[in-house]
């Protein structure tokens, strides 16, 4: 009769082999964890050995943790931590870019959520220079996205586009992706979006977890709190969040909100909250600042 031991020995053992099969490279695990598995266990009667456990193949360094949310908790690959894992070993433009082509051609074959793979028109995988060192995450794709199957090209993207001209960058400089690739499907709607669904984006974002390795940006925007949800595990108010540094596996992360939001607001001290973000962004990168744009939408 197995143990309370073997039970939860096989179910880890179960559940990295899940995490393995999904794509996933990378578990998350707490210090004071690692300081735990360290000390001799604890066990009043020892189990009995039965049988050899062949030893778990290491997974590379700290990147997420999953868990079976408690009622009441918000899921999405939550717990990320974010300020003790470190980012892989740099690579060469010529080896970033096969392992990013090849990235690329398993997203855009993947149909590990059937819902969302036989309502989409086109699989979002990202867009920009795979060298760049600043990266914008948004939540999911919407209508014009999954239509031309590239991120941002809709109305809020127009704006994101016009925002990253304004710090003197363009698209090509920077690296764009969002934290699902594919459109969240709107069964029995014509029109409009939905949030993804916590279960979605921790099937979707270990692509983006990957693309983040291989472009190592030295800065990452997080537009929206769906964005900086599913990099932090943070469901914090993005009003409260933005502005603030937060840490994505020793990378800064500036959390924004979203360009859709500046639609919907269209207020001069609501641009000028975003753009201060932004001046922060510049400012981490280095870049000259000039008076006009630390001037931009102040009151005359």
């Amino acid at each position: 009769m197995a143990t309370a031991y073997d039970q939860l020995l096989g179910a880890t053992i179960q559940h990295l082999e899940d995490l393995k099969a999904r794509g996933v490279r990378h578990v998350g695990v707490m210090p004071e964890t690692l300081r735990s598995l360290a000390q001799p266990a604890k066990l009043s009667t020892p189990p009995p050995l039965t049988t050899t456990t062949p030893p778990l193949v290491p997974l590379a360094s700290v990147k997420t943790v999953t868990s079976v949310p408690t009622p009441g908790e918000k899921s999405v690959t939550q717990k990320i931590l974010s300020e003790t894992a470190p980012m892989p070993p740099k690579n060469s433009t010529k080896t970033k870019s096969a392992a990013m082509a090849a990235l690329r051609e398993r997203a855009l074959a993947c149909v590990k959520c059937p819902h969302l793979a036989s309502s989409r028109k086109k699989v979002v995988f990202g867009v920009g220079s795979i060298d760049a060192q600043l990266m914008f995450v948004g939540e999911a794709p919407g209508a014009d996205e999954d239509e031309q199957g590239e991120p941002f090209v809709g109305k809020a993207g127009q704006l994101l586009t016009k925002i990253i001209q304004a710090t003197g960058l363009s698209r090509a400089d920077v690296y764009i992706a969002n934290i699902l690739k594919c459109r969240p499907d709107t069964p029995g709607q014509s029109a409009g979006n939905r949030k993804p669904k916590p279960e979605e984006m921790e099937t979707c974002i270990p692509y983006l977890h990957e693309q983040i390795d291989l472009i190592r940006p030295k800065v990452l925007v997080a537009l929206g709190a769906t964005a900086v949800e599913g990099l932090l595990g943070k469901t914090v108010g993005i009003t409260k969040l933005r502005g603030n540094w937060q840490t994505y596996r020793g990378t800064p992360l500036m959390p924004t909100y979203h360009p859709a939001y500046l639609l919907r607001n269209q207020a001069m001290s609501q641009k000028r909250i975003v753009w201060e973000d932004i001046l922060q962004v510049m400012e981490k990168l280095e870049m000259s600042i000039s008076e006009k744009q630390q001037n931009y939408f102040l009151k005359a």
